[in-house]
């Protein structure tokens, strides 16, 4: 009987493990979405086995990063699971159709992409289908944004999964951003592969997690004490009054 090794171990659980960009089959890349900076410059991206973190300012391509390797992998771009097929609006860029996912030799069990704009038509299309059961006892829509969030992920989100999130914080409070990444951990700890974009420094300080900052410099790999979002977040707790002043000193001079 073969017995697996640790890097056995990280690879038969590692659903995706890499991101690449066909450039030889992009049309152009002074045109929307492979003129970002994200884009323009990419070639491979490797995941993390548990939890890969995009990061970054608006517009630098990350939730459409994001949301092309959800659509690559088959779900639908407005969000949910691969048997979700609605559409509102066609907005998503073509990007997925130039990304190859690298795929390791096991299948989830489970998966879902979660984004926050979207959110209410997922739900809208979780009654329409009558499996609300499956998301908890009350509706989606008869709770509040947060707690939806976490009704959803908590009894929807079943393990050995490949979980794609953009900006999941939008509706938690920090508590309960605390309680998300908890239960992240008790499905990493099941063998789930989570890629998340977001502004939270709760949850990209996930212990071990791979982070990538989009910026116009492209993707770079950074540490979690180097983000901009800890750096900012220190600063201010450390001495909101002191920042404060500065930022309603700068404001005030600029009128």
């Amino acid at each position: 009987m073969r017995h697996e090794t640790g890097l056995d171990s990280v690879i038969s659980r590692q659903f995706v493990s890499e991101v690449r960009l066909r450039r030889d089959d992009v049309p152009s890349f002074d045109a929307y979405p492979f003129s970002l900076p994200a884009v323009r410059g990419l070639e491979s991206l490797p995941l993390d086995p548990r939890m890969t973190v995009f990061i970054g300012e608006n517009g630098t391509g990350k939730s459409t990063l994001l949301e092309a390797i959800a659509v690559a992998w088959g779900f639908n771009a407005e969000g949910g699971s691969k048997n979700f097929r609605f559409g509102t609006r066609a907005s998503h860029s073509t990007l997925s159709d130039y990304l190859r996912l690298v795929k390791g030799v096991r299948k989830p069990r489970d998966g879902f992409f979660l984004r926050a704009e979207s959110f209410f038509n997922v739900a809208t299309e979780i009654e329409r289908l009558e499996v609300g059961d499956s998301y908890g006892a009350r509706s989606l829509h008869e709770q509040s944004h947060g707690e939806s969030f976490l009704a959803l992920m908590t009894h929807r989100f079943g393990g050995q999964g490949f979980y794609l999130l953009d900006e999941p914080e939008a509706a938690l409070s920090p508590q309960r951003q605390l309680a998300v990444l908890a239960h992240m951990h008790r499905l990493m700890e099941d063998e789930s592969q989570f890629v998340v974009a977001t502004h939270s420094p709760i949850l990209m300080a996930y212990p071990g997690a791979t982070l990538y900052n989009f910026s116009a410099s492209g993707i770079e790999p950074v540490d979690y004490y180097e983000t901009e979002h800890y750096q900012v977040m220190h600063d201010f707790l450390a001495n909101p009054k002191r920042m404060l002043d500065v930022l309603l000193e700068r404001e005030d001079d600029e009128r």
